[in-house]
């Protein structure tokens, strides 16, 4: 029988208070996404799948509730100062468009090897620019000199409350939107998603199974969760940072965070990774049957779905409603191609 877990209030950096509190605060800015079904993507999975389309959320991804919810929380005080964050992703698209509809600055930090059309991103939705270099280290003290010189409020990608709370709100939408659900299917990189989205749909139905998605080449929060599992160390896991990441989900190479990782450490039952040409075959599948523009981050999960490692495991035999986060949609077409024709 399922483990029943009870989710105490103020064990985590979100709970189920929180995320009803964001969904109140962005309802009027986020859109409603739609769940996609397919007959054909039933049959080869043998499971009743349900696409949850994050892919149409404004700016393209889910990134937008969270940042959403974190600029909206602050006092008009904070608000004034602006906003800061170091990203070259759906992250700083969204911070930026976030602080624009409350009329604030947004001071983006953004590497030098950033993609063109993800920085023209970042200035269509009002953010100011700031060039680092591409190492973590240039981004973080970046930041910090951009914070010290406005006295803005740093709002991170992933590990802070406000993102997971934010994040959270598509667990609300989706069981409503399909009530039935017995599995959620969610990409992991920072963990503020699936974190977020443990936390509320476990609060609405503690019976739910929460699978991660991950790329083999950015595994680090199966690492995290197979010490959990071995039983190695004294506090049950710990958080794996990679020396390098490999993978054509550009969007799935952060790691997990203080705040995120006792979530996914807790309740997140299984990370599922999957090779990238395993993801470039579900992003075909998602242009071609569902019709709908996802990137390699955002079809990982059908991905997952679809895999072996999935498939074979009798663990998940009884996984018969699925549904599945599809994160994302803003596809960086010059990487796509040449992982295309490497694929070919």
């Amino acid at each position: 029988m399922e483990e029943k877990r009870q989710i105490k209030k103020g064990k985590y950096a979100a709970d189920i208070s929180s995320i009803m509190e964001a969904n109140q605060r962005i309802r009027p800015h986020v859109l409603r996404t739609p769940v996609l079904t397919s007959t054909s993507l039933n049959a080869m999975s043998g499971r009743q799948l349900h696409f949850k389309c994050e892919c149409l959320q404004r700016c393209g991804a889910f990134k937008f509730r969270g940042a959403c919810n974190a600029v909206f929380s602050l006092n008009d005080e904070e608000a004034a100062k602006g906003v800061v964050t170091h990203s070259s992703g759906n992250h700083a698209a969204a911070l930026s468009l976030a602080a624009k509809l409350r009329g604030i600055p947004a001071y983006i930090i953004v590497p030098k090897n950033a993609p063109a059309c993800k920085v023209e991103n970042v200035k269509r939705y009002g953010g100011q620019v700031i060039f680092s270099e591409a190492t973590i280290k240039s981004r973080e003290e970046t930041a910090a000199r951009v914070q010290q010189q406005t006295g803005g409020i740093l709002i991170p990608s992933s590990n802070d409350g406000r993102i997971m709370s934010g994040q959270g709100t598509i667990s609300l939408e989706f069981l409503e939107q399909v009530p039935h659900l017995d599995t959620l299917v969610v990409p992991i990189s920072g963990g503020g998603m699936i974190s977020g989205v443990a936390l509320a749909a476990k609060s609405i139905n503690p019976a739910i199974r929460i699978l991660a998605a991950e790329p083999n080449g950015a595994d680090d929060a199966a690492q995290s969760k197979s010490l959990k599992n071995l039983g190695l160390t004294k506090s049950a896991g710990r958080i794996i940072r990679l020396p390098e990441t490999n993978t054509i989900a550009d969007g799935l190479k952060a790691f997990l965070g203080d705040c995120t990782w006792p979530v996914v450490r807790d309740l997140v039952e299984d990370v599922i990774t999957v090779e990238d040409s395993e993801i470039l075959k579900a992003m075909k599948l998602c242009f071609q049957i569902l019709k709908v523009v996802v990137e390699p981050s955002g079809a990982i999960g059908l991905a997952a779905v679809l895999s072996d490692a999935f498939q074979k495991n009798p663990a998940w035999k009884d996984c018969n409603n699925i549904g599945i986060v599809v994160s994302g949609g803003n596809v960086d077409l010059g990487v796509l191609w040449d992982s295309l024709n490497k694929a070919i």
